[in-house]
């Protein structure tokens, strides 16, 4: 079964996870629970266990959390029917005990979140009920079913704005959010949802971790579904038409490529400290929107496209993070053994590869 189907790069990295997993970690015959099986993470969380499955035949039985049989066909295909996955449909806020009353759970990855900035700014409301009202209920089933370990997946947007420095931003070096704004909604969100993993493990010694991803993208994203800046950028390319900047394009972005980020994941879930944040991000990949933009412009599209700039007078309706001079440390990531790969221009010649096949 090829997991990855017409998508050659991204078999590759689902084949490379599948043997990281086996030369570095203990994973047989365990059932494992991820939140948000459409989204990127969650789906190339799920498609390489599967593909650790057919490698190595390990009888690891992934179930996946989702709403939209839609969705999944789209994102699966035939693999969605694999005797390894099982799927249940459902919205994440209404999830309790009883839709896994005969289900055993070693473990669980947490990744379902809203992650579109329109949708921080249309709908504040449900971005918060997403992610609070499902991490508890996460969190619950992950006590009651007495399991393992699991990693919450939260964001770089927790630190707010920090103070302009060039030193490198540590795990405990949190800034200010401004609650007045609505886009707040998913930066606090995400804040409690932290504090409530910190409790649970606290109160009730749930092995929760805490991965702070960065920006995360590469091979085997749905464009369609995505409309963040690399996405952008990539659509740009394929299209052969320039990228349109909504600002100035100053706010530093810290970035960090799938493949990585999923391993990291992995890391953290066998090696991780509970109740501990860990940012994962590739420092090599802290760059400024503008020149990410120019880069790809001039070294991956060879000077066929440029940037355009067309910024509205009422720049929150696009919902964008406020320009933040943020540069993540990953070091104590680093140390549990993780490091990263891949750099920003191969993660975006991946990624149009990968879209090329798709």
């Amino acid at each position: 079964m090829n997991e990855a189907m017409n998508d050659k790069v991204l078999q590759k990295d689902l084949e490379y996870i599948a043997n990281y997993i086996a030369d570095n970690l203990s994973l047989t015959n365990e059932k494992i629970l991820v939140s948000g099986a459409t989204g990127l993470v969650g789906s190339i969380l799920i498609k390489s266990i599967l593909c650790y499955n057919r490698i190595f035949n390990k009888n690891v039985m992934v179930i996946g959390l989702a709403r939209s049989k839609q969705k999944v066909e789209e994102v699966y295909g035939v693999i969605s029917n694999s005797k390894y996955l099982q799927l249940i449909y459902k919205d994440i806020r209404d999830l309790n005990s009883l839709d896994f009353k005969d289900i055993n759970i070693d473990f669980i990855i947490h990744t379902a979140s809203a992650t579109n900035s329109s949708f921080f700014v249309e709908h504040p409301v449900e971005t918060i009920e997403i992610s609070v009202l499902g991490t508890n209920q996460i969190l619950k089933i992950a006590t009651e079913k007495n399991i393992k370990s699991m990693v919450y997946l939260s964001s770089m947007e927790v630190y707010g704005k920090t103070k302009n420095s060039e030193k490198r931003t540590t795990e405990g070096d949190l800034g200010f959010i401004d609650l007045r704004n609505v886009r707040s909604s998913y930066s606090e969100g995400k804040r409690i949802s932290e504090c409530m993993c910190v409790a649970y493990a606290e109160e009730y010694n749930t092995p929760v971790k805490i991965a702070r991803l960065s920006q995360t993208f590469g091979a085997g994203i749905l464009l369609k579904y995505e409309n963040r800046i690399f996405a952008q950028i990539v659509k740009s390319v394929l299209e052969q038409r320039n990228v349109v900047l909504h600002t100035l394009g100053e706010s530093i972005g810290n970035y960090c490529d799938t493949r990585d980020t999923v391993i990291a994941i992995l890391i953290l879930l066998f090696k991780g400290v509970n109740g501990e944040a860990y940012n994962i991000c590739n420092e090599e990949s802290t760059v400024k929107i503008r020149d990410m933009a120019e880069m790809v412009c001039r070294e991956i599209s060879n000077g066929s496209i440029s940037i355009e700039y067309d910024i509205p007078s009422n720049i929150k309706t696009f919902g964008y993070a406020p320009d933040v001079p943020l540069k993540l440390s990953s070091s104590k990531m680093k140390n549990l053994g993780w490091k990263p790969q891949i750099s920003l221009k191969e993660s975006f010649e991946r990624m149009i590869q990968s879209s090329q096949s798709n």
